[in-house]
């Protein structure tokens, strides 16, 4: 999860690595530091904690060179301290790296025994020494690094640089995204195109395996047999201009805001207004002949997937199998053959779904991705991709690429549908205005902000808050539930309201929240008897639901939100926004560090 770049060029390298680890925070922001050649010998400067931290240290304690890496650190083995900051390095190399070291420990034990010292408790450093030994060996370093590659078990990304060679970087990727940028008599390596916005936007990944040759003039791709290989060059579709806060005061509330605008990117990619049916690319398969659909994605996009799961057989008439990537593929499910398995992620570089795309297509399924960043690796590796338009999402917390998700995932319900021939012409325009009306709905939402704010100001004095919902609200309860604790740091649970009576209604006191998701569809009337319940024994229920929902329980619930009324089978697009800004401001109000909360990195690439 963590970020690292490389420059090898002509200019001062410093400035510009710092530049790129700030568009890299988001994987990890334990650490930071940077290395660089400066008369041939590796100069290093690192920090404990965010990158503000290694920025003030070189303020005091600058460095030059033209060739340098940096890194910013999600600790995986040991500590987050300076000592175990990146870059690790020898006299003679210097390494940044993204993954783990599987066979870290045998690697240490042997070149300990050949008197090397380490100092820190990570398994990144065994790769500097590792190499460092071929190098007293007398190999080149090229030599040197492929040597030291082939004794590598796990996942990495690596960046090298080496003592006396001012014109050569080494990028090596396995398992680990890594993209090569292409400057003007400058080079560039980093773990994604959103850290080289600001340098190129011409670049080309890596592959599984490759490692590449990097100097001022060009890059030498190797392919993991060690054979010259070409990939291909592209135009990145980030820039550095839509990367910044504006007069947001955090990443996730500008995020929350955009959600009107991205909402409607995105289905203006896919709906025709006119006509108002759904026009999506060729599958890869005939929906009339899949034999199952799975569903497959981590964390925040997993509830997304949920809903979808609603949907599907709900519209569609499809059997759905909805699993979490990072169980999915050790359960051994069965796949039969020409299946669809759907993959999400914000990133796509999610490694646990990563994985589990790949053990979908050994078992013969059609792989179809749902990505914010269509040059991932998921979006490689998959039959189809479509994209959720959100831009970058730079808040850890996601908000706007979940609601983007569920658009596109409505668009391809819908389409299913048509195709299985479960919902005609009609039903069809009729769900597809229903999706038009979104982010004039979603901006109507947005005009709760203030009340949400004096809400939030009661749930940030709780220890444990409650989420309930019934049907497709169900996977928005669990994803409120999660927004609060991924950035407030106050435990809570979301559950299907109906399961309330099954254990955790004796949870219920006056000083835990009850926050209720209820839009006014077919369940309401159950979703309501569950909040009666729940009042009964003193609960503080915040009930969200349309005008009519809310009038019922006025004078009744502690609060009350009037959303508005919108077909049911949009309302978990909309009733997804409240709840983020619920824990948005809950977190400011308990003074939380929003954007980049503890413990979390944006990119999981790790397993």
């Amino acid at each position: 999860m963590c970020g690292i770049i490389g420059i090898v060029g002509r200019g001062e390298a410093p400035d510009l690595l710092l530049e790129g680890l700030k568009r890299l925070e988001y994987r990890g922001y334990d650490s930071a530091g940077i290395a660089t050649l400066v008369n041939g010998n590796i100069e290093r400067r690192r920090a404990e904690g965010k990158l503000e931290n290694l920025e003030a240290l070189l303020d005091d304690d600058p460095i030059g060179g033209t060739i340098g890496i940096g890194h910013t650190r999600w600790a995986t083995h040991g500590r987050p301290n300076e000592t175990n900051a990146h870059p690790h390095a020898t006299s003679r190399a210097a390494i940044v790296h993204n993954g783990i070291i599987e066979n870290f420990q045998p690697l240490r034990a042997e070149l300990e025994g050949m008197d090397h010292e380490f100092f820190t408790d990570t398994d990144s450093e065994v790769v500097a020494h590792l190499l460092t030994r071929y190098l007293d060996e007398g190999m080149a370093p090229v030599d040197a690094t492929r040597a030291m590659l082939g004794r590598l078990e796990g996942a990495f990304a690596l960046a090298i640089i080496f003592a006396g060679e001012h014109e050569l970087m080494i990028g090596a990727r396995r398992g680990s995204p890594l993209a090569v940028g292409f400057g003007e008599g400058e080079m560039y390596l980093g773990s994604d195109s959103l850290a080289l916005a600001p340098l190129t936007q011409k670049i080309c990944y890596l592959d599984e395996g490759d490692w590449a040759e990097i100097t001022p003039g060009g890059v030498t791709i190797h392919d993991e047999s060690g054979k010259i290989a070409e990939r291909p060059v592209r135009l990145t579709a980030n820039t550095g201009a839509a990367t910044g806060k504006g007069d947001f005061p955090h990443f996730m509330l500008k995020e929350i805001f955009e959600q009107p605008g991205v909402i409607g990117d995105t289905l203006y990619s896919l709906v025709n207004p006119q006509t108002r049916t759904i026009e999506l690319p060729d599958m890869p398969f005939e929906w009339a002949e899949i034999p199952k659909v799975t569903l497959v994605a981590c964390g925040t996009s997993s509830y997304a997937a949920l809903v979808a799961k609603y949907w599907f057989e709900e519209i569609a008439g499809i059997s759905v199998e909805w699993d979490i990537a990072s169980e999915f593929r050790y359960r051994a499910p069965h796949l039969p053959k020409g299946g669809v398995a759907f993959f999400i992620s914000q990133s796509g570089e999610t490694a646990d779904t990563l994985a589990a795309l790949r053990f979908a297509r050994e078992q013969g399924q059609h792989i179809v991705a749902l990505v914010n960043v269509p040059e991932s690796s998921i979006a490689r590796e998959a039959d189809l991709v479509l994209g959720t338009h959100a831009g970058p999402e730079i808040g850890v917390a996601s908000t706007k690429a979940f609601t983007t998700q569920l658009t596109v995932l409505a668009c391809l319900v819908i389409s299913a549908a048509k195709a299985r021939g479960t919902i005609g012409h009609d039903r069809e325009a009729a769900l597809s205005a229903a999706l038009m009306e979104v982010p004039a709905r979603a901006a109507d939402v947005l005009n709760h902000d203030e009340k949400l704010r004096a809400i939030a100001g009661h749930v940030a004095e709780a220890r444990d808050v409650i989420y309930l919902g019934r049907g497709a609200s169900f996977p928005i309860a669990l994803e409120g539930a999660l927004k609060l604790k991924e950035i407030s740091y106050i435990h809570a649970e979301g559950y299907a309201a109906g399961e309330m009576k099954h254990g955790p209604i004796a949870l219920i006191e006056d000083d835990v929240p009850v926050i209720v998701i209820a839009p006014g569809d077919t369940l309401f009337e159950k979703t309501a008897s569950n909040t009666q319940e729940v009042i009964a024994r003193g609960g503080k229920v915040i009930f969200f639901s349309d005008a009519d929902g809310v009038a019922a329980f006025e004078g009744k619930a502690a609060e009350v939100v009037a959303l508005p009324s919108v077909d049911p089978f949009v309302a978990p697009i909309l009733y997804a926004i409240p709840v983020q800004l619920l824990a948005y401001h809950t977190a400011v109000a308990k003074g939380t560090d929003v954007d980049q909360p503890r413990n979390l990195a944006k990119s999981v690439t790790v397993e």
